[in-house]
């Protein structure tokens, strides 16, 4: 009877035991899983590739691109995001651009960012779609009329002309002493010309101005001084010059060093560092903001969105200002930093 107890508690004893190896067993593994799930958890993902992004102009003779370029710089560099910088040389220079974005795409580059010379010509949409297929194409400031990009940054450029024409007319209402004025534009081929010119007319239908002649040119300085002095020898007498920033630029230089035609009124079509600083001397009655800066930083942001998720990203853009010394939102106006210039390719 003894014996039987004692075997009776020792097969209790290693039933107990057996179960509470098990237990142990179970508590280690599920320890161990823990403490393995936290360590992966708490250390470092393994860094992705930095994006690589080409960035195509028309050109840095307009200060306006400046600016744009320093907005894509400076929140590429909070991103860890390689930009390589190229200049067609002109909205004329279709054929170099076209090359350019075929140059980006065997670079492999993550996506492209283009300021179109041209909205539609064929030859360049067509490029568009080529290059699409394997990297992403996203539209920068201009206006262009392609079905494969990723996404575009930019304004509304009727509603630019239309807010710049607004305010005129409240300088110069109908039943005032007619204004002659000139239009001094970019070239046909850029796509922010026509609605540009569009809702600037739209804005003056109440006004005493009359805008007797349209001259275009490439926005370099050079071509838009050309253009300036072929509408003042055309029309000596203009009470108004209404032109691109270069164009007004060209007039304030051309009127320092002849002191001829200081007594004509400029408004500038859009921004530039000149066209701010003449607007704090008043000698620039008005020009609408479209924050070419802040369009380069929405550029870097639309563009990393649609990398991520892999979906088109649309149309986005700021608001538009009008910009005159009477409103005192000059304050507001944020540029590229004087000495600043983009390394080119």
């Amino acid at each position: 009877m003894e014996n039987t107890s004692i075997s009776f508690l020792s097969n209790v004893c290693r039933r107990i035991f057996a179960a509470y190896a098990r237990l142990c067993a179970t508590a280690i593994a599920v320890t161990a899983a823990v403490v393995l799930t936290a360590t992966l958890l708490a250390a470092p993902a393994r860094a992705a590739d930095p994006v690589k992004a080409c960035v195509l102009v028309p050109h840095f003779k307009d200060e306006y691109w400046l600016s744009v370029g320093y907005g894509l710089e400076q929140e590429a560099s909070r991103h860890d995001i390689t930009l390589m910088f190229f200049e067609a040389g002109g909205y004329q220079s279709l054929t170099e651009q076209i090359a350019q974005l075929a140059d980006c795409a065997k670079r492999g580059v993550d996506a492209v960012l283009l300021g179109a010379v041209s909205s539609d010509h064929p030859e360049l949409l067509s490029a568009i779609q080529t290059v699409s297929r394997d990297t992403p194409v996203f539209g920068l400031v201009n206006e262009l009329f392609s079905t494969d990009l990723s996404g575009r940054i930019g304004v509304d450029w009727e509603e630019m002309g239309l807010v710049l024409g607004r305010h005129l007319t409240e300088v110069y209402p109908t039943g005032g002493a007619k204004q002659e004025a000139v239009l001094i534009s970019g070239p046909a081929e850029a796509g922010w010309i026509g609605p540009l010119e569009k809702g600037l007319r739209a804005g003056l239908l109440n006004s005493s101005i009359e805008i007797v002649e349209v001259f275009r040119a490439d926005t370099g300085l050079r071509q838009q001084l050309s253009a300036v002095e072929d509408a003042f020898s055309a029309f000596p007498e203009a009470d108004l010059l209404i032109g691109s920033a270069p164009a007004v630029e060209a007039v304030i230089g051309l009127m320092q060093a002849t002191n001829r035609h200081t007594e004509v009124a400029l408004a500038s079509t859009y921004i530039s560092h000149t066209i701010k600083r003449a607007v704090i001397n008043g000698r620039v009655l008005a020009v609408p903001f479209d924050d070419p800066r802040q369009q380069g930083v929405l550029a870097i942001r639309q563009m990393l969105r649609a990398l991520e998720n892999g979906r088109p990203a649309g149309f986005d853009g700021p608001d538009i200002l009008l910009i005159s010394r009477a409103n005192n939102r000059i304050g507001s106006v944020v540029l590229s930093p004087a000495d600043y210039f983009p390394i080119i390719q």
